[in-house]
């Protein structure tokens, strides 16, 4: 459904500072999308913060010449934060994704705004455009900037391309439209250079990613006649590659290289022993559904959890309620 950007151009209007915010180790399309709004509000002069529960990752970090994006705890606290006039939530709408920036928006005195695709959802007490048939959050700035007529500056051209490239999987996933390629046509126009942008952002893995991947790839687990997959992340595997957790982004969707694969997910053992989960789904598998039942959310064929553990009694239970989400008849 179409948002209608009026109030969101009035309110704009009304105000001088903004703090952006997305969720816990944010992605390209929070980061392109932040970057990508951060640009268009400068453009109308106004004062434009930053501030994310989780780091910018080294490989996002072409999206951010600015050197804009800071980290609550780390660069800002929670009182500076709370010190704006608008605080805008991109790409969630779930408490659960916010972490220390949580705190912020339950003490800040300043209007809430959320803009965000995805389906799950709870109520931050905000001011909500939403529309969860958009492909990503940044084709949702697109239609702002055209809407309100705001010139897409060649720094926001580049975020916003990103943004819903990668969310869309490089446009092969079912959520590409006419009008997600007619959107990236006018941000290539504009500056983005997907000649350059591809490479940024799928081919500069350290040797520990690659060597991550393929160890977790060989523990490919099988089930429901091969239509379930999943991978498992243990610490163990960190030490022995030398990689880090971010190093587990996308590694999931290897499971879709096997023939009948319908839906998978990976489970990454956290320091603190929480598991952090991503589900993927390339079927008639809800995962956004599944992901709710562990007090997570997301999309319908792309959604993540995170669960107190342990990690093998998480385990379990995980692939209780992926087999469970498959069609009976398609259950073994």
């Amino acid at each position: 459904m179409a948002i209608d950007w009026q109030s969101f151009c009035e309110l704009v209007d009304r105000h001088e500072r903004f703090v952006l915010t997305s969720h816990v180790r944010p992605d390209a399309d929070a980061i392109g999308s932040e970057i990508g709004l951060a640009e268009l509000l400068e453009s109308q002069g106004k004062t434009v913060r930053i501030v994310n529960p989780s780091p910018i990752t080294e490989s996002l970090k072409f999206l951010d010449p600015g050197d804009r994006v800071k980290s609550i705890g780390e660069d800002v606290d929670v009182e500076t934060a709370c010190d704006t006039d608008v605080h805008i939530v991109l790409d969630t709408s779930a408490w659960a994704q916010l972490e220390g920036v949580g705190e912020v928006l339950r003490r800040t005195g300043a209007v809430k705004v959320v803009i965000d695709h995805h389906q799950s959802s709870d109520d931050l007490g905000a001011l909500e455009f939403k529309d969860t048939s958009a492909e990503a959050t940044g084709r949702l700035i697109v239609d702002l900037a055209e809407s309100a007529g705001w010139a897409i500056s060649e720094v926001a051209a580049t975020a916003l391309f990103c943004a819903i490239a990668t969310d869309t999987g490089w446009f092969r996933f079912a959520s590409t439209k006419g009008v997600t390629l007619r959107a990236v046509g006018q941000l290539i126009d504009l500056g983005a250079r997907p000649h350059l942008l591809y490479p940024q952002l799928y081919e500069r893995c350290s040797q520990a990613r690659v060597r991550l991947a393929g160890r977790l790839l060989e523990r490919i687990e099988l089930a429901c006649d091969g239509r379930l997959a999943w991978l498992t992340a243990r610490r163990d595997d960190f030490a022995r590659t030398g990689a880090v957790g971010a190093d587990t982004e996308d590694v999931v969707n290897g499971c879709f290289r096997i023939v009948g694969v319908e839906c998978a997910f990976i489970a990454h053992e956290q320091l603190d022993g929480r598991v952090k989960v991503s589900f993927r789904s390339r079927g008639d598998v809800d995962v956004a559904a599944v992901a709710e039942q562990f007090g997570g959310g997301g999309h319908r064929q792309a959604s993540g959890a995170t669960l107190d553990g342990p990690f093998e009694q998480g385990l379990i239970g995980l692939i209780e309620s992926m087999t469970a989400a498959l069609p009976p008849d398609q259950r073994d």
